[in-house]
């Protein structure tokens, strides 16, 4: 008994929809899926206009964005995953990274309600809270914040968690917070995914330092360019280093062995001149030189720091020892010497 497929059919409308979410997800280079929950239609808007130019959001059933991820296939079908809860298609040109990081600088702080779950620890800082004495102090303590009446005012002694990531706000602490001003979440489009030339990132992945990668891919290059320099191994990088370092070597080389080669005369010709008029400088007589030597002053002696000077001192006391010794032993063998000297009066 064979079975029979059934095609399953949809409205004409659906199909439209499907159709024009295939073609918005073509359209782009990079297509990923955001969390659009909690965020209030007009700030919702407002985002939108922000992105304009650089991104585009569409919103539709989360049964159709499926449909449509499915039907374009070409390994974009993995973000549908992510389609769950109230979330939004969006396509942008830009590269992942760029995406990430727009849509973090996007998001603004925004207060908390009772039930939401804490996206992370909710902290009372230390200080002045504003408010008159009264029962508000009690609130604090209740919701675990360390909390006083001093000088005419309710004071937070010390930074206070009162909450942790994961948890969920109750009424007390909600009030509280709402008091105080303190918006501890983030609104904004929340990136849960995002398919780009063949590759699905996820937002830890495309949660990095920009300026701390570009310095590494610096510094690697860096140093693949000094190994490839000292190992003299020739890239289209390192081509011209190498070809100036052997071209400095080599006439190194026919300076110190003294090559008559059309490169190196010319200073050949400056180092014998150079020691020329330094050995000109040495003589007394200046009649003894042509006229073009005379007055030819001797070149400043280097400079030694006090580490060199100390050395060369120990080692002419090193020599004075080794000459008086030497004498010493002379003398000693002088004996016979005198004798001779004796006979032959």
């Amino acid at each position: 008994m064979s079975s029979v497929r059934k095609t399953e059919t949809i409205p004409q409308w659906k199909q439209e929809e499907v159709d024009e979410l295939v073609d918005f997800i073509e359209s782009f280079n990079s297509v990923g899926i955001v969390g659009v929950a909690g965020i209030p239609s007009r700030q919702l808007q407002a985002m939108r206009r922000e992105l304009h130019g650089s991104a585009d959001v569409r919103m539709s059933r989360n049964t159709l964005t499926v449909r449509a991820l499915e039907e374009v296939n070409d390994g974009v079908e993995e973000l549908t995953q992510y389609v769950a809860g109230q979330v939004a298609l969006i396509g942008t040109n830009d590269n992942p990274f760029g995406l990430f990081k727009q849509l973090e600088a996007s998001k603004t702080p925004a207060p908390i309600n009772a039930g939401e779950v804490a996206p992370n620890d909710v902290v009372i800082p230390e200080g002045d809270t504003g408010v008159d004495p009264g029962p508000f102090v009690g609130e604090l303590q209740t919701v675990g914040a360390a909390a006083r009446i001093q000088d005419g005012s309710i004071m937070v002694t010390e930074d206070s968690k009162v909450l942790e990531e994961g948890e969920v706000v109750d009424d007390d602490l909600a009030n509280v917070l709402t008091e105080l001003g303190i918006e501890p979440k983030e609104v904004g489009l929340d990136l849960k995914g995002v398919y780009s030339e063949g590759v699905l990132f996820e937002p830890d992945e495309l949660e990095i330092d920009v300026d701390e990668y570009e310095a590494d891919i610096r510094s690697a290059a860096a140093a693949a360019r000094n190994l490839s320099v000292n190992a003299a191994y020739p890239t289209a990088a390192t081509a011209g280093t190498l070809l100036a370092k052997a071209s400095g070597e080599a006439k190194s080389v026919g300076l110190f062995a003294e090559i008559e080669s059309p490169d190196v005369v010319p200073d050949l010709i400056g180092k014998a001149d150079a020691q020329l008029r330094s050995l000109a400088a040495q003589i007394d007589d200046e009649e003894a030189l042509p006229e073009e030597l005379q007055g030819v002053e001797a070149a400043p002696a280097p400079e030694t720091d006090d580490a060199d000077e100390e050395e060369e001192q120990a080692e002419e006391e090193d020599d004075t020892d080794d000459a008086e010794a030497a004498d010493d032993d002379a003398d000693d063998g002088d004996d016979g010497g005198d004798g001779l000297g004796a006979m032959f009066g």
